[in-house]
């Protein structure tokens, strides 16, 4: 795969979504941020502002995405369009990969944890970089199991997770990078 074909679906977004965009940046992969008006981006490369109407068409009931990740989620103006976001990222890219933390229950924690189930609602393929435990989860379609080294496998990408990155996630996503593209 080369770099030219390629293209990052992300949210601009700081922290992990930053640092995806860095490292496609580094590459000079295209990179499409999808973002709303209004919304503090950490990137300006490949902003792509979502209309009203754009937004809805990534509309999902916080009741359904509540119960399918075992938890609640504030019902605010923000925190839906940050999931209609996802949602255009992960539907434009055709496999996902997420920087978090695995839960017990075979979620992702926090607003990321949506991108990731929507990936397998689609069924994508899905991999989640888990920040404790400092490797690497892919989705085998019951469950998450560790794997070593992945690379991309499609030229168009999905690229989200945590603001609240660290050393260990960043460079994940730079290993993943340089392992892809050497």
């Amino acid at each position: 795969m080369k770099p030219d074909d390629c293209v990052l679906y992300s949210g601009a977004a700081r922290g992990a979504e930053a640092a995806f965009g860095a490292a496609a940046e580094r590459y000079a992969i295209e990179e499409v941020n999808f973002t709303f008006e209004g919304h503090n981006d950490a990137r300006q490369r490949g902003i792509r502002v979502l209309t009203h109407d754009e937004l809805r068409q990534g509309d999902v009931s916080l009741e359904y995405v509540s119960r399918l990740m075992h938890r609640s989620y504030p019902d605010t103006p923000l925190f839906k369009r940050v999931l209609q976001t996802i949602w255009h990222q992960v539907n434009s890219g055709q496999e996902c990969w997420v920087v978090g933390k695995v839960l017990p229950d075979q979620t992702v924690k926090g607003g990321t944890g949506w991108g990731a189930e929507f990936a397998k609602l689609c069924n994508k393929p899905l991999f989640v970089f888990d920040q404790e435990q400092d490797g690497w989860f892919r989705w085998n379609g019951t469950q998450f199991e560790a794997v070593q080294d992945p690379v991309l496998g499609h030229p168009h990408f999905c690229g989200t997770g945590t603001r609240f990155l660290t050393a260990n996630g960043t460079a994940a996503i730079d290993a993943l990078f340089a392992r892809t593209f050497r």
